[in-house]
């Protein structure tokens, strides 16, 4: 088994390696074993499907296997009982292993994906990862509260073990160009997407987290208030940045109008292009895998969060803008006190 521990040799190695013959034949070289925990969506199938089967003709994702799963996702919500069969299921004809416990899976992986589709129980499957030493990604909703999510990334650093979260929305077309900056400085963007609510989670954070990722992503963290406008059927979200700038989230769930987005910049108006499959995320959670190196920034993670957790507010007192910088401090504080009791019920 091996612990996340990447040495100087390693990493002198690799290099090298990269200078003589490209980085694709130099990730290539890195073997990882991985394991999932959660087996109550599609995402571990999409995964298991480009790694699994997929990978051999793929050099950046050569190496890399869906070695074993752990079922266990929530008891709690319907759809994670109902979909659990099936996809364990799935997950066998891939070739992957199923084990009876996560501390079993644990044993035979080098790194860890938490795709349980109940945020609740993230916290305590992200910090048993931790504690055995194994790099995590969580897969969205990375919680089911913001104090939840930092404290899963306190607990990583503590450790000094690599994680992040994100959807695969934040590699929609063109997003990156425009968090670059290579169209010209962001004045404003608006964002849309579909807007499933799940009663035990907070509203955004079912689905149309999806549509508030490349927002962040091209935005930045600087978010100072927001404020929501409800109904039954929409949503808008309407948050202003530090710097004064606006951003927009249109949730819809009386009508699918997919994903995408329209990005404002001193140089012109610019559409964001097609949903991105799990390929470009998969290659940044394989990056962090083999050289420990995060490429989402966390707070970036904690701004997406923070957001969606003020929308709520924002809904409950009807429509008054919510100050996110005081979010978050509350949050950080309740944090503390989550990784305290997540961490006692694992001892």
């Amino acid at each position: 088994m091996r612990r996340f521990a990447p040495t100087a040799l390693i990493l002198v190695w690799t290099a090298f390696v990269a200078a003589l013959f490209g980085s694709a034949v130099a990730v290539a070289a890195e073997p990882v074993r991985i394991g999932i925990i959660g087996l109550d969506s599609s995402h571990p199938v999409a995964f298991a499907k480009l790694l699994n089967q997929a990978a051999d003709d793929d050099a950046e994702l050569a190496g890399c296997r869906i070695v074993a799963a752990n079922p266990k996702g929530s008891y709690d919500l319907e759809i994670s009982v109902v979909r659990q069969p099936g996809i364990t299921q799935q997950m066998v004809e891939l070739g992957v292993e199923i084990t009876q416990s996560i501390d079993e899976l644990l044993g035979k992986v080098d790194a860890v994906i938490v795709s349980s589709n109940d945020g609740h129980v993230r916290l305590g499957q992200t910090l048993q990862a931790l504690r055995a030493g194994k790099p995590v990604f969580i897969d969205k909703p990375a919680s089911a509260s913001l104090a939840d999510l930092i404290a899963m990334f306190t607990a990583a650093k503590q450790l000094g073990i690599p994680v992040f979260t994100s959807s695969t929305l934040r590699y929609i077309e063109h997003a990156d160009e425009h968090a670059a900056g290579k169209h010209g400085r962001v004045l404003a963007v608006d964002t849309y997407g579909p807007a499933k609510l799940e009663p035990s989670h907070p509203d955004l954070y079912w689905y149309m987290i999806h549509a508030v990722e490349p927002l962040v992503t091209i935005m930045g963290a600087d978010i100072e208030s927001v404020s929501r406008t409800h109904s039954e059927g929409q949503d808008i979200v309407v948050a202003k940045w530090k710097d004064g700038r606006i951003g927009t989230v249109r949730g819809m769930r009386d009508h699918n109008p997919g994903f995408g987005g329209t990005v404002f910049t001193d140089q012109g108006t610019f559409q964001l292009g097609e949903r991105r499959d799990f390929r470009p995320l998969t290659l940044d959670i394989l990056h962090m895998f083999r050289t420990g190196e995060v490429r989402v920034p966390l707070e970036q993670s904690i701004a997406i969060y923070a957001l969606m957790d003020a929308a709520d507010e924002s809904k409950r007192l009807g429509g008054t803008p919510v100050s996110v910088p005081e979010l978050i401090a509350k949050a950080r504080e309740k944090a503390a006190q989550r990784l305290k009791e997540a961490n006692a019920a694992l001892n």
